[in-house]
């Protein structure tokens, strides 16, 4: 099932994972996030598609839920937005 490619794939990619993130050279960063990438799409390509990529719900993403307002603790829906102003008739401190 799997190809000799793609297990040396897996193998350098767990040899660049063993070394630690500070010790790591610039080109095995590279490499590393080539690697990453290569098998992320590899993985993709193999998984069956999800219930919801198959309904073609136009989205790609999971469907949303809720008014489209913010919830914040107390109930109260959306919010307001308030802005500090500096107070009349008293200059502010420090001047």
């Amino acid at each position: 099932m799997s190809d000799p490619e793609q297990d040396a794939r897996r193998a350098r990619l767990k040899e660049l994972l063993a070394i630690p993130d500070r010790e790591r050279t610039d080109a095995q960063w590279d490499e590393l996030n080539e690697l990453e990438i290569m098998m992320a799409v590899a993985n993709r390509q193999l998984s069956p598609q999800s219930p919801q990529m198959q309904k073609g719900n136009g989205q790609g993403g999971p469907p949303r839920h809720g008014g489209g307002g913010q919830q914040h603790p107390g109930g109260q829906g959306q919010g307001r937005k308030f802005h500090n102003r500096p107070r009349r008739g008293r200059p502010p401190p420090g001047r």
